[in-house]
């Protein structure tokens, strides 16, 4: 009922908003009922439309003419604004401006919850679709403040809380008025985020990739729900069904992640408008090409201090880098034709928004674009192009008066008129009274000299290069200064008190004996001289623009200056380990071409290639890790329930990993991307080809066999951990498993039958492994339940691909043989928790024996490095040839992840991802000398001691910007390190 009031209040003040019925009990009103003309202005109608020494007419809110002929009505308050220009106020459409947030929020260390505490809405409590800001606003006149100040007159409000976050409103800075008249527009828009909500402790989701799953489910529910299938009430879902005409605006914040927002939004055909978060430019071709209009902040990071050098180690290159760049982002943003508006929602002080905005204009950023990115392209986007974002005929009196260009340093916004109501920030034509004088009293004269800003003068007294201690007040007309005396046995003051008049000051003195006389200061007038060492001062006191670093891909130490690109490449007299039974090949040559191998064999010519001397190097190709958990963002697991088969790695691929790069090094060509063990039921997985600079999507390689990560043991039952989710046992994880496939079954049996069923990501992974077109990698270390998992495969008539760790392996190796599943075990891992005890290094050579496929894998962004060492510790541990040792990292994994058709050996046909190595692969001396990807060098160990002396060069050059960043003043931080998080199969943390 309070809603419809409320909705019937709003509609029935905008429909006669010349009609003011509210009383005024709280102080005097200003507010203009007749014509309001400001005259002899430059004004700025649009971003690209300037009119010199025009007038703007307007009433009630509203205005009425703009032009240079406009006829001014009698009776009409006119405002001179000669020299100054007029701009249409700004507008934030991303911004928690006036929002009243909740205060409960759940204590830290509580109980995780599971399930949802609100009845009636959706299963998820971080999914706010019925949260709606107008409900919850609370108007706040000092933050209005802040945001005229700086030129802002409307803004989008929402509450930035949950992974959907509910409507936003649109509405004005206007003191004067009420939410009836303010408001322009209370449900505008719904909000995404990739984030729970700070106020539910609902475990799920707990990282990225169910952030992203989650979102997705919703929108499969939102659909379902409209046809009216469901048998009961879901407010959350219908509020989302409603909302999805609005405006949608998805925070994404990183680059990355703005990727990852599109990607949604795509799948669903939705257009996003997309917060960014400053770095796009590091990005800048996957943006332009995502097609996106992006919100982005102006929160440029401050210099770090690296004046203590042992300190200044600890900040990365990466970081120098970005703050050099930060400040170019909007240029080439501008310059690649990508459409975005601009917010303050980022900027921790107000003021450090209109500083950042003149920075980014001084480094290339358009003048235009940057009006319009405040003014018309956010007005459109809101669909009030009407009323807001020009200065038009029926447009919202909503514009602010500057001293100059807006653009400008020294600029001042005096005025930010708001609906018609007049704020002053700072008054206009002020008389400047700031110069050099000749100051006479009591027969005395000094030299009197005031500067300083307007709004802060400073004034200094002098006589005989003896300064006076000196205090200025003033406010026009008045000129107040207080002097104090030479005495230097007691404290006397002179306090004069006066007016301007013309170009001298003159007014009353009181003496330091208490006796009253005149005093008057004239202005001393300004010679050539000066005037050219003003000239000069001001030229010398002009901002420069630094050199932007480039970019590089990725933007960090080591990335490429471009990226890197296929050749044609011909190694010559190698020793070839081609993996196949060819064997081992002496002085042999292999030519790649269009990334694929094409020959192999001696004497071998090809005019257009690249041709690698191998003489006394071996050729192998590259090693494929089938474990690992680099290259991920913003968690491994999500473990916010036991089974997470909605998640894939695939959403989260972290492209800018320096791990990539340090694979390369060790020789690593591809990773099997894993979701952790946290649940019985993971996450499914991401095969990537490390394709250092390329962007995740590149990376990911599409059309290999789809895998899921299942686990076993400690680590899923979570007893250890106080957790109380369900399994508590290892029985228990048997009894999950069980359930979810007799439930995926059943699922089947609804999707066949019944047109109306309801599409669940989890139940659509689980019958792929029930169909065979996804095969599970179990995380396992007791032979008891690697025995139970392949007696309920078989029940459920499929078989577990690989056994990952199976550091009891050995105890069984012929049931695994039987069942046809592959082990992807350590080399001489044991002991690091008590499952794990009855390990040995014979392992991996037992189950080989057996006839079980064998690969050994890292689980570790360390061990993944040398995994060429791993492999030959099988050599001491079994006596197992060194061939067959070196397709347990190689030709062996590439079986079990079944890609062995383009990766894992070398043979003409295979895709090109070799490693030339310095020496026997297997040595403990050997280098990777070059690794090569889809017949692309992304690793050369001869152009890396180039590379670290770039990295000097760039680190020393941006080091002595820093300093000199310190000494000019600017504000700094402290260095920070930068950590890379190492995931492992057991790393749980909230993202």
């Amino acid at each position: 009922m309070r809603l419809i009031k409320f909705l019937f209040l709003f509609c029935f003040t905008i429909a006669v908003q010349a009609q003011d019925y509210f009383p005024k009990n709280d102080g005097v009103k200003q507010s203009f009922k007749n014509h309001v003309a400001i005259t002899n202005a430059t004004i700025y109608v649009s971003s690209t439309q300037k009119l010199e020494k025009a007038t703007l007419l307007f009433k009630d809110g509203k205005i009425l003419e703009v032009g240079t002929k406009v006829s001014i009505p009698k009776n009409a308050t006119i405002i001179d604004a000669t020299g100054k220009t007029i701009y249409a106020s700004f507008i934030d459409v991303f911004s928690e401006f006036g929002i009243q947030k909740p205060t409960d929020r759940p204590e830290r260390g509580s109980s995780a919850q599971y399930d949802s505490s609100r009845e009636g809405y959706y299963w998820n409590d971080h999914i706010k679709t019925d949260y709606n800001a107008f409900e919850n606003l609370n108007y706040e006149n000092k933050s209005a403040e802040k945001l005229r100040a700086i030129g802002f007159g409307t803004v989008l409000s929402h509450f930035n809380d949950g992974v959907i976050a509910g409507t936003g409103l649109l509405w004005t800075l206007n003191d004067e008025g009420n939410n009836a008249t303010r408001i322009l527009n209370n449900k505008i828009s719904q909000h995404f985020t990739f984030s729970r909500s700070k106020f539910s402790r609902q475990s799920y989701p707990s990282s990225l990739m169910g952030s992203m799953a989650l979102i997705r489910q919703v929108y499969h529910d939102g659909k379902w729900y409209a046809t009216g299938a469901s048998k009961t009430k879901d407010l959350a879902l219908e509020s989302f069904n409603a909302n999805k005409n609005l405006i949608q605006i998805f925070n994404a914040g990183d680059k990355l992640n703005s990727l990852r927002a599109n990607k949604i939004g795509k799948e669903f055909g939705v257009n996003y408008l997309i917060k960014g978060d400053g770095n796009e430019f590091e990005k800048i071709n996957e943006i332009k090409n995502t097609g996106a209009t992006y919100i982005i902040p102006l929160d440029f990071p401050d210099a770090y201090d690296v004046s203590d050098p042992y300190l200044a180690q600890q900040v990365s290159l990466s970081d120098m880098k970005f703050w050099n760049q930060a400040p170019f982002n909007l240029k080439i943003l501008a310059d690649n034709n990508i459409p975005f508006v601009l917010t303050t929602y980022d900027n921790k002080d107000a003021k450090d928004f209109l500083q950042n905005l003149r920075k980014a204009v001084l480094y290339g950023f358009p003048k235009e674009k940057a009006i319009a990115a405040l003014t018309e392209t956010p007005a459109k986007l809101m669909n009030q192009s009407n009323t807001l974002g020009s200065l038009k005929k029926g447009a919202l009196a909503n514009f602010i008066i500057v001293s100059g260009d807006i653009f400008d340093k020294d600029s001042k916004i005096h005025e930010n008129w708001v609906q018609g109501n007049r704020n002053i920030l700072d008054k206009m034509n002020v008389e400047d009274i700031r110069g050099e004088y000749n100051l006479v009293f009591d027969n005395k004269s000094f030299d009197l000299k005031i500067s300083g800003e307007l709004e802060k003068l400073e004034a200094k007294t002098s006589k005989d290069s003896i300064d006076y201690g000196t205090k200025l007040n003033y406010s026009e007309p008045w000129v107040n200064l207080v002097v104090k005396t030479n005495d230097s046995i007691k404290s006397a003051y002179y306090r004069l008190t006066g007016t301007k008049n013309l170009n001298y000051l003159e007014g009353k003195v009181v003496l330091e004996n208490g006796q009253e006389t005149s005093w008057k200061a004239t202005k001393k007038e300004v010679t050539e001289k000066s005037k050219d060492k003003k000239k000069e001062d001001k030229k010398d006191e002009e901002p420069k623009v630094p050199i932007m670093v480039p970019v590089t891909f990725p933007n960090l130490a080591y990335g490429n200056e471009n990226k890197p690109k296929q050749e044609t490449l011909l190694f010559k007299n190698a020793t070839v380990w081609t993996g196949e039974k060819e064997g081992i090949l002496k002085e042999t040559d292999v030519l790649i071409e269009n990334g694929k191998i094409v020959r192999i064999g001696k004497n071998i010519s090809a005019t257009n290639a690249k041709k690698i001397d191998a003489t006394g190097k071996h050729l192998t190709a590259g090693i494929i890790d089938e474990h690992s958990h680099i290259a991920i963002s913003n968690g491994v697991n999500e473990g916010g329930q036991n089974s997470s088969a909605e998640v894939t790695i695939e959403d989260v691929v972290n492209s800018d990993d320096i791990n990539i790069y340090r694979n390369l090094a060790g020789g690593v060509t591809s990773s099997n991307l894993l979701h952790g063990s946290a649940n019985p039921i993971g996450g499914r997985a991401a095969f990537i080809k490390l394709k250092w600079g390329y962007s995740p999507d590149e990376m990911i390689v599409k059309d290999a066999p789809k895998y899921i990560k299942f686990a076993l043991g400690e680590n899923v039952k979570q007893s250890n951990w106080g957790s109380g989710r369900f399994p508590q046992s290892r029985m228990g994880v048997e009894q999950v498993y069980e359930d979810y496939f007799t439930r995926a079954l059943e699922y089947k049996k609804e999707k066949a039958s019944n047109s109306k069923y309801r599409y669940d990501i989890e139940m659509e992974v689980l019958n792929e492994i029930i169909s065979k077109k996804r095969f599970i990698t179990c995380h396992s270390y007791v032979q008891s339940e690697i025995n139970m998992l392949m007696k309920l495969a078989e029940r459920y008539n499929f078989k577990i691909q690989t056994f990952t760790h199976i550091l009891e392996g050995y105890k069984l190796a012929d049931k695994m043989a039987e069942h046809g599943v592959g082990g992807s075990t350590f080399a001489d891992w044991w002991a690091y928790k008590y499952e794990v005890n009855d390990a040995i290094p014979y392992n991996a050579a037992l189950m080989q024996s057996q006839g079980v496929m064998v690969s050994i894998n890292s689980d570790d962004a360390e061990m993944s490095r040398r995994l060429n060492q791993e492999a030959a510790k099988a050599v001491k541990y079994g006596n197992v040839p060194e061939e067959q040792a070196w397709n347990f990292v190689t030709l062996n994994p590439a079986k079990l992840l079944q890609v062995d058709n383009k990766v894992g050996s070398i043979k003409v046909g295979k895709d090109a991802d070799v490693v030339l190595w310095s020496d026997n692969p297997l040595s403990i001396y050997a280098k990777a000398e070059k690794t090569i990807v889809d017949g692309t060098i992304f690793y050369d160990l001869e152009k890396e001691t180039a590379t670290l002396d770039v990295i000097q060069k760039q680190r020393s050059e941006l080091i002595n910007n820093l300093l000199e960043a310190k000494n000019k003043g600017l504000k700094t931080q402290a260095p920070k390190k930068k950590e890379v998080k190492h995931y492992h199969c057991d790393t749980v943390e909230e993202f």
